[in-house]
Parts: C-alpha cells; structure tokens; sequence
C-alpha cells in the first residue's frame, strides 16, 4: 500500500512553515522531518505514524486511540501509529502533528 499523499499534503498544510523541515521516504511512507529527527509519517501501511517521548508512549496508548508501531513483531517505544479514520479533522491530526514535532525538536538536530 502507498502512503496516503492526502494525508501527507495535509500535514505538509500544517508544518510547511517549520524550521528544519525535510521529506523523506521512510518505512513504506512519507516522514516529516525536523532537524533530521523524524516527527510524523504518513505511513504506506495507511494513517500516521508519530515520534513522541518514549516515556509516554503508553501512556499515549492508554489515553488515545494511538497504538504502538510493530517492527518484526517488536514493540518499538516512542513510535506510534494512528489510524487513518481517527486524524479525519485538522483538530485531530494537528494534535498529533504538535506532538510529533515537539518530541523531534527536544532532540539534537542530525547533520
């Protein structure tokens, strides 16, 4: 499956304007990056995949409709997925969005 190039002009709308920002073809999907951090994806397995603090991925989980990204069966902390169905609004992707970008620019920026 590609990514979902609507959800990625989507998200384009609502960080094109972000210092530091690249593009790039990740994990089957688009990923915003800041600073060379990965903050948000529009994921070839559909929906957006998120980058957030590790340390509150389940709590994340728990309070959301978020569920942990799985790699060869693995549960990888910090990294999140959100179906395509719960980031219809501006509202509920922007909040995604903010966290995603918040948790790449806590990090030191990649050369």
């Amino acid at each position: 499956m590609a990514y979902d190039e609507e959800l990625a002009d989507r998200i384009r709308e609502l960080i094109g304007k972000e210092r530091g920002l690249s593009e790039k073809k990740m994990f089957g999907g688009l990923a915003f990056l800041i600073g060379g951090n990965m903050a948000v994806a529009a994921s070839g397995q559909g929906g957006l995949l998120v980058r957030v603090d590790p340390d509150r991925s389940d709590r994340l989980v728990a309070s959301s409709e978020a569920y942990p990204m799985e790699m060869r069966g693995q549960k990888m902390q910090g990294w999140l997925r959100v179906d395509a169905g719960n980031v219809r609004t501006k509202r509920q992707l922007a909040s995604w969005v903010e966290r995603g970008v918040a948790f790449a620019r806590s990090l030191p920026p990649k050369r």
